[in-house]
């Protein structure tokens, strides 16, 4: 089954998605005319930070998938291998941050890239006991090296998971099937220190004087949650396209609405858990980080504070919660693709809601998000997204890839899976 054969040829769709990437990146470039480096760095970061989460969580389902052995996954896994291809782009496009840390403002994206950086109280970061204490991870060359690690980590498990899914394609040997469960065996536990690590030195450092030991996990959801979602579009338009028509059946549609329910309700646990903890304990050292996506320094409520309640709370738990209990939601085509775009577009907003309070007025107080700023924060998501779709049509029609991996062992079960 080729996927050159289909009405709606993907070749058009990628020329488009290029183009969308690069006037993306063109006009949240003009943002450093308008709004300054700071800003548009902080925008940039979302937008490389959001659509690599996707592709962290494109790479975890797959090492989950066969760690477990699964079946009725096999279909869907054949999509996000071909997503994983844009794991080297997005390290390209990280590249501006680190050159802008390195050749720039040292403290342009992370202040504690600058030791004659002023922090509250007049004093600088270099004499700060809590930086001082953190000094041995966070600098620019322990920066620079872990974060070329992440994505080489990353690239090379995506390189071996491919090879031997592609491989199979062509000679039908079992050996390919045995050599992804041991990459999946060293892969899980490599992902899910990679992406904790990550998510602490890109995001969570950019104030470094705040802890959580939830923050990785945290992370992890979010990726799960938004590589479902980008699967379910993908099923749809290869729906729309009768690609999928007699491979997919209601159960599929079951079990992927099952999983997007399950990370919906981990991620509700572990992000309660730490706003509860840091809550009761009420320790100043703590409770910095969510007064500032609260209140204004007059006691004020912000914007964040609404962003936080309405959605956050709301828009990212008790909403998609609701919809996902249905059976008759998870099986329905509109309802899915509903549901999917609402979750990309909240974790869009726990992203911001993490990265973007860090931009400061003269006052302390967190810029509001409903501002000039945030068309550089999109534009920036739709640049960086733009190039991953490019990507990963650019993969799906390559030479020699099936539509599905016709000679995986598990492919009749999956063709054929019920509940």
């Amino acid at each position: 089954m080729s996927t050159q054969t289909a009405s709606n040829p993907p070749a058009a769709g990628a020329r488009k998605a290029l183009v969308v990437g690069l006037a993306g990146i063109a006009l949240t470039a003009c943002g450093l005319l308008v709004s300054g480096g700071h800003i548009v760095a902080m925008s940039w970061l979302v937008g490389v930070s959001y659509w690599t989460a996707i592709a962290i969580g494109m790479l975890m389902l797959i090492l989950i998938h066969h760690i477990f052995d699964a079946s009725w996954s096999v279909v869907l896994r054949r999509q996000f291998e071909h997503g994983l291809s844009a794991f080297g782009w997005l390290a390209l496009l990280f590249l501006p941050l680190v050159l802008a840390s390195v050749l720039g403002p040292k403290d342009i994206v992370w202040p504690w890239m600058n030791p004659a950086g002023e922090i509250h109280g007049g004093h600088t970061v270099g004499h700060d006991p809590l930086y001082l204490k953190k000094a041995s991870f966070l600098n620019l060359n322990m920066f620079i090296g872990m974060t070329v690690f992440f994505f080489a980590s990353w690239i090379w498990l995506s390189a071996r998971l491919r090879k031997a899914s592609f491989q199979q394609d062509k000679d039908g040997d079992v050996k390919w099937t045995f050599m992804n469960r041991r990459t999946a065996a060293f892969g899980l536990p490599i992902g899910a220190l990679t992406l904790t690590f990550a998510s602490i030195y890109w995001i969570k450092s950019l104030e470094y004087h705040w802890f959580s030991t939830m923050y990785g996990v945290w992370f992890f959801a979010n990726c799960v949650r938004g590589a479902l979602s980008i699967g379910v579009l993908i099923m749809l338009w290869l729906w729309a396209r009768n690609d999928y028509k007699g491979i997919l059946n209601n159960n599929h549609w079951h079990s992927i609405g099952q999983l997007m329910l399950a990370f919906t309700v981990f991620w509700a646990y572990v992000t309660f858990s730490q706003y509860f903890l840091i809550w009761n304990a009420n320790v100043p050292e703590e409770t910095f980080w969510y007064n500032l996506r609260e209140i204004n320094a007059d006691g004020t409520a912000n914007q964040w504070k609404w962003i936080g309640i309405i959605g956050i709370l709301f828009g990212h738990f008790f909403i998609p919660f609701l919809f996902l209990l249905s059976y008759r939601h998870k099986v329905s085509h509109g309802h899915m693709r509903f549901i999917s775009l609402w979750i990309l577009a909240v974790i869009f907003l726990d992203i911001c809601y993490n990265i973007l309070p860090v931009l400061k007025d003269a006052h302390g107080n967190a810029l509001p998000f409903f501002s000039l700023n945030l068309v550089w924060t999109l534009s920036a998501t739709v640049g960086v997204g733009g190039i991953c779709v490019w990507a990963y049509l650019r993969s799906f029609m390559s030479a020699g890839a099936k539509l599905i991996p016709i000679r995986d062992p598990r492919i009749k079960e999956c063709l054929t899976h019920h509940e």
